[in-house]
């Protein structure tokens, strides 16, 4: 069955899944569920240029509970040979960017589509990508990041493979999004695409129970549920997705208005819409600040009362990017259960401090060797 058509099947249920009192609970199947959810963003951004195979490695070194990034799909045709069509690589902007990636060369002479900076993921083949130099410049935001010339972009399946090396008991969980945008279609692949592609790598991955599927695109959360509802699904949300001019509908939210929902505030109209759509966690922005015209000045998108909320539906909260210990310490004295965070060792440190059981990190000489042997093998 077409997974566009089961969606719609699942989201004409919707009423029937708000009126629910619980998502189930949680698969507990990797140790690493009992530890505190320090969540390495893009591998630990903070620490690493983003999302190559060292920035996971330092995220496994530097003790991180979940390894947190973000899938694009190329090409689906190829007009050349050796090269995979429609596969998932792991990246997190829609377009090369020239601040993050360099060219090299073409993958043959006189490629009209060369240079390959500053084209959308879904308008290249994989052998294309594969000629990025995307480890050699330091992002101005991140001075400290540590930089890794000529390293690659990689296939989902390469960093389930790498990590399997480093982490041959499987232990390290996972938090995996779709790179998809509905408000610009032909920018990214589609919702039937994404789910597809990304669930046949989870199955076919040792970390198939490990994996948690997140989406600011919530159409992909129905979409996966409705395909294997064992899949835990995190619901992305920030003021540019929940909100839109002059009260339309947001493309974002799979057609669902918060307003809708019975609150009565905000935050709990924002939890209610996650398990409506029959998320198992709500990850919302950690550091906005919501504007207010009263004297007591703004407030962040991220509440006690959001928190409070989801929890009393049957979800976890994990908000996105708490970089701030300031911001960590109320978030997590609110109740949240994980940061996702581009400092995961400065997180992890802390959470210790307070007492947190905390995830603990792997072997640096067998990490580095595991990384050593997948870079030589890619360069």
């Amino acid at each position: 069955m077409c997974i566009l058509f089961v969606y719609a099947l699942a989201f004409t249920d919707i009423a029937l899944v708000y009126a629910s009192p619980s998502q189930g609970p949680f698969r507990t199947a990797s140790n690493n569920h009992r530890f505190y959810d320090v969540q390495a963003h893009r591998g630990g951004r903070g620490n690493v240029v983003e999302s190559i195979l060292p920035s996971f490695a330092w995220g496994l070194i530097g003790g991180a509970t979940t390894l947190e990034l973000d899938n694009g799909i190329t090409q689906e045709s190829s007009h050349f040979s050796g090269s995979r069509d429609g596969e998932v690589v792991v990246w997190h902007d829609e377009r090369i960017l020239p601040e993050k990636c360099s060219d090299t060369a073409p993958v043959v002479p006189d490629d009209p589509t060369y240079p390959y900076v500053g084209k959308f993921i879904s308008n290249l083949t994989l052998a294309q990508i594969k000629t990025l130099d995307c480890g050699s410049k330091r992002q101005t935001n991140y001075p400290h990041q540590l930089v890794y010339p000529g390293a690659r972009i990689s296939t989902l399946r390469e960093v389930f493979d790498f990590v399997s090396c480093a982490d041959p008991s499987h232990q390290i969980l996972w938090n995996i999004e779709s790179k998809i945008n509905p408000q610009y279609p032909n920018r990214t692949a589609g919702v039937d695409d994404f789910v597809q592609k990304q669930h046949a790598i989870f199955i076919s991955s040792p970390y198939y129970q490990s994996i948690t599927y997140q989406s600011f695109d919530w159409r992909t959360l129905l979409a996966m549920k409705a395909l294997d509802d064992k899949i835990v699904t995190s619901a992305l949300i920030d003021e540019d997705t929940a909100f839109t001019p002059r009260g339309s509908t947001s493309p974002w939210l799979a057609g669902l208005h918060l307003e809708s929902f019975p609150g009565p505030s905000l935050s709990e109209q924002i939890a209610q819409a996650a398990h409506a759509v029959q998320a198992n966690v709500l990850s919302p922005t950690g550091t906005f600040l919501m504007p207010s015209s009263s004297h007591e000045g703004s407030s962040h998108f991220t509440t006690p009362k959001m928190i409070s909320e989801a929890h009393r539906l049957g979800m976890k909260v994990i908000p996105w990017t708490v970089n701030s210990l300031d911001r960590v310490e109320e978030l997590v004295k609110g109740g949240a259960d994980g940061i996702i965070t581009d400092y995961p060792n400065v997180v992890r440190r802390w959470a210790k401090q307070q007492g947190l059981q905390v995830a603990p990190k792997y072997p640096t000489q067998r990490v580095f060797s595991c990384l050593h042997q997948r870079m030589h093998k890619s360069s």
